[in-house]
């Protein structure tokens, strides 16, 4: 790809490429977080996907990119239904679709003059087949510079296990191309990678603005508690994350009924695509164990605003400060931002030693109560004690925080984002301080 007539080697052009690029997922947070640090570069960027919440004016969408798109959920479904043997007409359909794709990847880099592509997930997990076959062939076919930012490979999923598209997945997930840089988030996806691939790669971990300490209660959020009916004398309990499996919230109930405390849990997020039974199960659950549990999704968005019946509308940065406890009991994590979350917010947090953690993130210094797939009786008693010893909680939070800040901060991210970008184009004139 050759740069537009007129602009500098320092002024670049970058277009990220993902399924969705909206919303508090962590995908679409980590991605707004690179383009921050892209544009303390003098980069620009923009944004290709099936939904997206970006600026319009640098934004592509392109429907047939999302997973939720009627044939993108039809291919998926033939791939991953249990058998091993692929129809002819799903292979057809595969190209088809996949052609489609690659025109609009053309259009959006030409619409764009882009100078790098930076595929999200769109190379690692395979929800969207075709795209993934696009963005290969377009790469190769233009050499254009591109790094390839891994957050899910379909070998951590068990669904993704037994299929037809063996061939589609070898070549694709992620595609082995010399002009690709490919990042991962955990030193363990790394490991995988190239024993699975002989593919090398960058660890660039999940990141917050640990720089910016967080903002304090204000007039919006100051009712966080009376909205949710939770009285000042009640332990706020909060379960940060979506209602799917791998979060493991029923510990999290387990934790609170047997604290023997005047308690409720706030469950932040609804169950999303993934289905309701576990929801229902979650629910049954907290009856069964009499503990009071609040499905507030339908009061949290990605940003505050209001109904249009005036009712308030926070965000997970509003619940934080409210919150006593952070229960974080996931069985499986690509890496864990509600950890850097509750961190940030200085809380006390319950984690399972669920490996990401444990490989990569406790051997830096962090202190949490920890369980190991189940709470016992051991959890209990370090949770009552650490919620009756505010000062204990206070060198906790503090030590975890200094700790963040340098791991996981913004200016890890633009050390590690300027050694690929110098990698590939030389030291920027304006490299990011």
């Amino acid at each position: 790809m050759k740069l537009k007539k007129g602009r500098t080697m320092d002024k670049k052009n970058i277009g990220f490429i993902s399924f969705r690029i909206s919303g508090t997922d962590g995908v679409s947070l980590e991605t707004k977080k690179w383009a921050e640090v892209f544009d303390k570069f003098g980069f620009k960027s923009f944004y290709m996907a099936g939904e997206l919440d970006t600026d319009p004016k640098v934004s592509f969408q392109v429907d047939e990119a999302h997973f939720k798109h009627p044939e993108t959920l039809r291919l998926y479904k033939q791939s991953f239904n249990g058998g091993e043997t692929r129809p002819r007409k799903l292979s057809q359909d595969m190209h088809s679709f996949k052609d489609l794709l690659k025109d609009k990847i053309y259009e959006f880099i030409e619409k764009f003059s882009l100078d790098m592509i930076i595929p999200q997930n769109t190379l690692t997990i395979p929800l969207n087949i075709p795209l993934a076959m696009a963005i290969t062939e377009v790469i190769a076919e233009t050499n254009i510079p591109t790094i390839a930012h891994h957050h899910d490979f379909f070998w951590e999923r068990k669904r993704f296990l037994r299929n037809c598209v063996w061939d589609f997945l070898g070549a694709h997930y992620p595609p082995h191309l010399n002009s690709i840089k490919h990042v991962v988030i955990n030193s363990s996806a790394g490991h995988q990678l190239g024993l699975r691939t002989g593919i090398s790669s960058t660890l660039i971990p999940n990141v917050m603005n640990f720089e910016n300490p967080q903002p304090p209660i204000d007039e919006f959020n100051a009712d966080v508690r009376k909205t949710f009916g939770i009285a000042e004398d009640e332990l706020f309990v909060l379960q940060p994350t979506r209602v799917v499996q791998r979060k493991g919230i029923e510990h999290a109930i387990e934790l609170v009924a047997r604290l023997k405390r005047k308690a409720v849990l706030v469950i932040s997020h609804a169950s999303g695509d993934e289905g309701y039974e576990y929801e229902q199960r979650v629910k049954e659950f907290a009856e069964l164990l009499k503990i009071r549990a609040l499905f507030v999704s339908e009061s949290i968005g990605d940003s505050r605003g209001y109904r249009e019946n005036g009712e308030k509308i926070y965000s997970l940065q509003d619940i934080y400060p409210h919150a006593d406890l952070v229960t974080y009991p996931s069985l499986q994590e690509g890496f864990g931002n509600a950890f850097l979350e509750t961190v940030y917010f200085r809380k006390p947090i319950l984690v399972n030693n669920y490996s990401i953690y444990a490989y990569d993130i406790k051997p830096k210094g962090f202190e949490a109560i920890e369980m190991d797939n189940f709470i016992s009786q051991s959890t209990v008693d370090t949770t009552n004690k650490l919620l009756d010893n505010p000062e204990e909680i206070k060198r906790i939070t503090d030590k975890n925080y200094q700790l963040s800040l340098k791991h996981y901060s913004f200016t890890v991210l633009k050390n590690k984002l300027r050694g690929l970008v110098e990698d590939i184009w030389g030291r920027p004139a304006n490299p990011c301080d």
